[in-house]
């Protein structure tokens, strides 16, 4: 199973935060990285697969786009969600992440992206769907996969659903998860449920998560 490691960027700085309150988030200076600069950060960490999100841009308010591009030459895959309303904002050079938080409702000039179903609450935002419905529609749409991010999980180690199983089986391609992940017993349960793949952050930071998986870019346990 893909390990990929998450990077929120706010402000020029790598930040960390709890549970989707993007207000409350400051620098990552606490964990394996002693600076929250985004380059010298992921030199530290030096992970194969990087998820970055781009906090200023999806809230409307700048955006990281010249460190993204020099972040992505920096690891062999990048996923990228930096806000897109429209397919004019998608960015060459790294998989982009279109989340259901900005899109709005034509989700068809997607082709080749992953889609991210932002869950909070149980829910999809902004409309409030359940889950399943939105990988079942995802089903018939050019995307290269789906992520299922638990926004309110985020940064707290609150663990996983126990529909994980019916959530893998609504949708047929490439699925991660994101949110919630403490440690590896988490990624044993969605390599169990079928997943292909896991964001996580936290729980590397605590020790709780090998680095060297995110090196290596798989779990190996």
């Amino acid at each position: 199973m893909e390990c990929i490691l998450a990077m929120d960027l706010k402000g020029g700085c790598v930040v960390h935060g709890a549970k989707g309150q993007r207000e409350t988030y400051a620098p990552l200076t606490w964990g394996l990285s002693p600076t929250a600069e985004p380059e010298a950060y992921l030199r530290e960490l030096a992970p194969r697969s990087l998820y970055i999100a781009d906090l200023d841009r999806i809230e409307g308010v700048g955006d990281h786009d010249e460190v993204i591009r020099r972040l992505a030459g920096m690891v062999k895959h990048c996923y990228l969600d930096r806000g897109c309303r429209t397919p004019a904002d998608l960015m060459e050079g790294v998989t982009n992440v279109v989340g259901t938080e900005t899109v709005g409702e034509d989700l068809s000039g997607y082709a080749g992206c992953f889609l991210s179903v932002d869950v909070k609450d149980g829910l999809v935002i902004p409309k409030g769907e359940p889950p399943v419905e939105v990988l079942k529609r995802a089903e018939s749409l050019p995307f290269a996969g789906c992520i299922l991010l638990n926004i309110g999980g985020v940064g707290t180690g609150c663990g996983l659903p126990d529909d994980l199983e019916v959530l893998r089986a609504a949708y047929s391609g490439r699925l991660l998860w994101g949110g919630g992940v403490a440690g590896v017993r988490h990624l044993d349960m969605l390599e169990g449920a079928g997943f292909d793949g896991a964001i996580v952050a936290t729980g590397v930071h605590k020790g709780e998560i090998p680095l060297e998986w995110l090196q290596e870019g798989r779990t190996c346990s």
